[in-house]
């Protein structure tokens, strides 16, 4: 998650920039059930093929209709059962696969690298060990030699406040780690444990430098479900780095259907970018 928008904040440097859509690869859920229907070649909007990487097959329209239903059936039970990614676990988190309801942290996307777990633009983390030096601590290094950029909200700092600044629309909690420096087609993969079958509705804790959206799939199925993230920016700000840093609440999308058990969402960058996204809530959807 690269970028050319340089913001200074704690004595560091911050990158963001926009970038283009590349959501298909050869690990794209849906394209490896195409491949197994033995479909021809097609493109589905707004969802391009990332250069240099196998190219999906199209889909006949009943077939693309198909993969519409929710996340379940053939086509993610092919995903589920043939996905190598892990949930997330490390030294201080031993949750594993999140849970549903409840909320999902960004920061804690699956394990499996570029191309399996997620996929960034770069394979730097411009957040841990760069923006944050690598200091043996647990929050400056957290998941720094991944491409994912990750970061966490840092309050009561001088001179200019950070992430407690008067500008935030609410407060984010302290020290709550974020996935950032996004760019259009970046995502990543989040296991989680759904308690019951249903509608959920979902929101997104973030700042966002201009206007963009987030997209869904579930068990590797594209779904109609999409946030838009309005931008943060406010011209008032006398700091301007900080723009990057002012944070909201943004949801709800239309329900989205889970079914109760072992679950692999993917959280698409769709577009906008310049976003830090820290967590989604997911409660039933009334």
């Amino acid at each position: 998650m690269s970028g050319s928008s340089e913001i200074v904040e704690d004595g560091g440097t911050e990158i963001s920039q926009e970038g283009s859509l590349k959501h298909f690869t050869r690990n794209h859920p849906a394209a490896s059930f195409a491949q197994a229907q033995d479909s021809p070649e097609m493109t589905v909007p707004g969802r391009q093929p990332a250069p240099g990487l196998w190219q999906p097959y199209v889909l006949s329209c009943v077939v693309a209709l198909f993969l519409a239903v929710n996340g379940q059936g053939q086509n993610g039970t092919v995903f589920l059962a043939s996905y190598k990614g892990t949930p997330y676990v490390d030294a201080r988190y031993h949750g594993g696969a999140q849970q549903i309801p409840g909320r999902v942290e960004c920061a804690y996307y699956d394990l499996g690298g570029d191309g399996v777990a997620y996929h960034d633009t770069d394979p730097q983390n411009h957040g841990s060990g760069e923006l944050n030096p690598a200091d043996g601590s647990y929050l400056n290094e957290f998941r720094m030699h991944e491409g994912v950029d990750t970061s966490y909200t840092k309050f009561g700092r001088t001179p200019d406040k950070i992430d407690d600044n008067p500008y935030n629309l609410v407060q984010p909690p302290a020290e709550q780690i974020y996935v950032g420096w996004t760019v259009p087609g970046e995502w990543f993969n989040l296991t989680v444990d759904v308690a019951k079958s249903g509608l959920y509705s979902m929101s997104v804790l973030y700042t966002a430098h201009n206007n963009g959206s987030l997209s869904f799939d579930v068990n590797g199925v594209p779904q109609s479900q999409t946030i838009d993230v309005k931008s943060t920016f406010n011209a008032a700000e006398p700091v301007p780095w900080r723009q990057w840093h002012h944070w909201n609440l943004a949801g709800d999308a239309s329900p989205v259907r889970l079914t109760a058990g072992r679950n692999v969402l993917t959280v698409h960058i769709a577009s906008g970018g310049q976003m830090n996204l820290a967590y989604l809530d997911f409660r039933p959807a009334p």
